[in-house]
């Protein structure tokens, strides 16, 4: 059963996260706080890796879309800011419908980043990127 509450899907994204990025050599470390700009921190090579992890959905169109901000709600609204570039080094994506993790630096990208899963209807190729050459941390990261 796929959870459906905000909360449990972070949770999801950050246990995948965790395996994947052990997988890959990475040491991660785990923050204490729910208010850190971060979710988790991979060590390797004497390097620190600051991580943001999302959960994305496989959109329609056959791609994972990510904004890159943070939103949360209270009993006044809902409420949107933009993801501060110094304080995170990598944004993973965990997609439920791949069961697959995707790593991007933000720095990369203006506001936000689409990952091509599946080609699109027009065979488009060019300024496509495709979510498979996103599956390891970035060289530079460690």
């Amino acid at each position: 059963m796929r959870p459906h509450h905000t909360k449990d899907k972070g949770d999801l994204g950050v246990a995948h996260a965790i395996a994947d990025l052990a997988e890959q050599g990475f040491v991660v470390l785990t923050a204490f706080c729910e208010h850190a700009p971060f979710d988790l921190v991979g060590y390797r090579d004497g390097t620190f890796t600051r991580v943001q992890v999302k959960y994305r959905a496989l959109s329609t169109s056959g791609t994972i879309d990510v904004q890159f901000r943070s939103t949360w709600s209270d009993s006044n609204g809902t409420y949107a800011r933009p993801l501060d570039k110094q304080e995170v080094d990598v944004v993973c994506l965990y997609c439920p419908d791949t069961r697959a993790c995707y790593y991007v630096d933000p720095k990369r990208f203006r506001r936000s980043v689409s990952l091509r899963v599946i080609p699109s209807r027009n065979r488009q190729e060019r300024n496509v990127l495709m979510a498979d050459d996103f599956r390891a941390m970035p060289a530079s990261m460690g």
